[in-house]
């Protein structure tokens, strides 16, 4: 490993800024946890961790190489992860949460509210399938492992890379989580309601418009 920590630190660095910017695994994490609390926060956050590892995987076993030979795969998979941004921006806008007093579930506790917590798995699935549909994390091992990455550099140090990566984005996504599951920084935020809903809806639909626009 020491013959590769100059490429792995370039790699490290570009991925940590990467994963510091806002974007639908950030706004998927926020909701989640301001909506049903930190244990969910954190299911969703490890979910965008495994998310990732889908990305690694497909990079690691040439598919990437292979989207950029043939570029129609790579719009393909930019307008499926924008049909998901879609449909779950979709559904937080028309959530029922527009009917329930954010304020009173909070004092009743959330998991007693009319609309119940998900489950471990559901918590888990949202993050996952947020990030690995997520085009741009596709773009983003594209340019990496295309350019940063030798393609002599040893199938296990590889995975490495891949598996610091997963690390990091879920340890990101947890100290998010940990963060907007504080009572007062979630009752602050509840205070917006069904808006904070909407809000993050629009957002994950922003995202998808502007990734269809591009790929016009």
């Amino acid at each position: 490993m020491t013959g590769y920590w100059s490429e792995f630190s370039s790699l490290a660095l570009i991925h940590l800024m990467a994963v510091l910017m806002p974007g639908p695994d950030f706004a998927i994490t926020v909701r989640q946890s301001l909506r049903y609390g930190i244990r969910v926060g954190i299911l969703t956050a490890l979910g965008i961790g495994l998310g990732l590892s889908v990305h690694v995987a497909y990079t690691l076993v040439g598919v990437s190489a292979l989207m950029k030979s043939w570029p129609w795969l790579m719009t393909a998979a930019e307008l499926l992860g924008a049909g998901y941004l879609i449909f779950l921006g979709g559904r937080l806008l028309v959530s029922r949460a527009a009917s329930i007093n954010p304020l009173a579930a909070e004092a009743a506790d959330l998991s007693s509210s009319t609309i119940p917590p998900p489950s471990w798995r559901q918590a888990l699935m949202i993050g996952v399938m947020t990030n690995a549909t997520n085009p741009k994390a596709t773009l983003f091992f594209l340019a990496i492992f295309t350019t940063i990455v030798s393609p002599s550099t040893p199938f296990m140090i590889q995975l490495g890379y891949g598996a610091w990566m997963c690390s990091i984005n879920a340890l990101w996504f947890m100290c998010v989580a940990i963060f907007f599951a504080q009572a007062k920084v979630r009752q602050y935020f509840l205070k917006m309601g069904h808006w904070l809903e909407r809000i993050v809806g629009l957002l994950l639909i922003g995202f998808a418009v502007r990734l269809v626009t591009a790929v016009a």
